[in-house]
């Protein structure tokens, strides 16, 4: 076989490499982002701001199908980067293969029963009063499109493992392109309201996946995979499992929170309260899109070396990656923190909506500058394979310390209990992310330097 493209990740400079692989995914993220940013203003200004609560409530269920796909996808690229690492091929197209089978057995079948259990779904998440009807017209449809979206997220992973970051970038930008040129037909011009922006967002996922088959069926790529590789290996599955449910449970905990979170502020706040907190979470998407893009690159790189048993570049793609990811973080903090009121504009004009969610975007916001070394030092574990170490550590956030800090501070201090939840959780999962990735790279990384 003719040497792959991802052979880059052990020669050329790590500044480099991770400029290389994390600009286009971070102008991906960007892209996506924004679509979910300037979806949620079209709603809010062509539907109304109970429309914006309504999608809030739809999509921790739609992306924790679509999860499924992106977690199989996050741990199969682990396997894959270091397979080509160490040169062996076979393992990269074998996991390929059963990737692809374990992403349409389980996607499709959670999609039966998310459309099966419709009404309990919605109530359980938040859906009640006036955002009921309209979030169950948007789940209905939207549920519809999660299939592509997860073999989307499968195979922009692969890319990546792959070496091809500017192929997954045009792979995420395509349905977020597609969606608001949708949404402005369907929304705008044909008036279809709530129907329309369901539609939108559907048929946007559907040009992501025929992005997917086309790259992996042309010459761009080099993981040409055959019937054979389709055969579910127990080996193979296990691993993907294993470093795929870190990200799964993530995704699993984030809809938790979702849950936690639109009824505690229902109860406090109303529909307000729910909007301002679907407002903030655009925000939470889209600032940090330029971090969430260092990381995203980072693994790749970490993975090979790491494979490749080149262990000083692995210490140093780490300490590049915290550096640079951390310079952003701070500058976005600086941003939110002066402008909040003008953004939330952006969104509504309902003064209501206006008054509360400026203050709420502080606080979630507060602790930014730090969350670098957590987001880094999690997903290091993940790339090097270790899954229970990248387990804890993606979990410390919000399943060990935020879930439980939004069941007892609004106890004592109200709906501001619920917003300062946010930096608590943020400073106790970067000191337990510090102290355990410090640990690992004197026990392993400096260790094997040495040696």
């Amino acid at each position: 076989m003719a040497k792959v493209s991802s052979d880059g990740f052990g020669e050329q400079s790590i500044s480099k490499l991770l400029v290389k692989q994390a600009v286009p995914a971070s102008i991906g993220l960007l892209v996506m982002s924004l679509n979910i940013l300037v979806d949620t203003v079209f709603v809010g200004q062509w539907i109304g701001s109970i429309a914006i609560a309504a999608i809030n409530i739809v999509l921790p269920v739609s992306f924790f199908i679509a999860a499924l796909g992106m977690s199989i996808g996050i741990g199969g690229a682990s396997i894959i980067s270091r397979a080509l690492g160490a040169s062996n091929y076979e393992k990269a197209l074998k996991t390929f293969g059963n990737q692809i089978t374990l992403t349409l057995l389980i996607v499709v079948s959670m999609v039966v029963l998310g459309l099966l259990f419709v009404d309990d779904i919605i109530l359980s998440f938040g859906g009640k009063g006036a955002i009921f009807e309209p979030a169950k017209i948007y789940y209905k449809i939207v549920l519809y499109g999660v299939p592509f979206l997860a073999f989307s997220m499968l195979g922009n992973n692969v890319m990546r493992a792959e070496g091809k970051p500017k192929f997954a970038m045009y792979a995420m930008m395509l349905p977020s392109v597609g969606n608001l040129v949708l949404d402005y037909i369907f929304i705008n011009v044909m008036g279809y309201g709530m129907e329309g922006a369901a539609w939108a967002t559907s048929v946007s996922y559907l040009f992501s996946f025929v992005f997917i088959v086309w790259f992996f069926s042309s010459k761009n790529s080099e993981l040409k995979i055959s019937v054979a590789h389709f055969g579910l290996n127990r080996y193979v599955v296990k691993e993907i499992g294993s470093l795929g449910f870190v990200t799964l449970a993530r995704q699993a905990v984030v809809s938790v929170t979702y849950l936690f979170m639109n009824n505690i502020l229902f109860d406090l706040g109303g529909e307000t309260s729910v909007t301002a907190y679907a407002i903030v979470g655009r925000m939470l998407m889209f600032a940090l899109f330029p971090v969430f893009g260092i990381t995203q690159g980072f693994l790749p790189i970490a993975g090979f070396n790491y494979g490749a048993k080149n262990y000083e570049r692995v210490r140093e793609s780490i300490n590049i990656a915290i550096k640079y990811a951390a310079i952003l973080a701070t500058l976005i903090f600086i941003l939110l923190m002066v402008f909040p009121e003008t953004i939330t504009r952006i969104f509504t004009t309902d003064p209501d909506v206006i008054a509360q969610t400026p203050n709420a975007m502080r606080w979630v916001f507060a602790a930014t500058p730090i969350i670098a070394l957590q987001l880094i030092g999690a997903a290091y574990f993940q790339a090097i394979g270790k899954a229970t170490p990248a387990l804890l550590l993606t979990l410390s956030r919000q399943g060990f310390f935020f879930i439980p800090l939004i069941l007892i501070l609004p106890k004592f201090y109200g709906e501001l209990g619920v917003w300062m939840s946010f930096p608590i959780s943020d400073v106790l999962s970067t000191l337990v992310t510090a102290y355990f990735l410090n640990r690992e790279i004197r026990r392993d990384l400096i260790l094997k330097t040495t040696k």
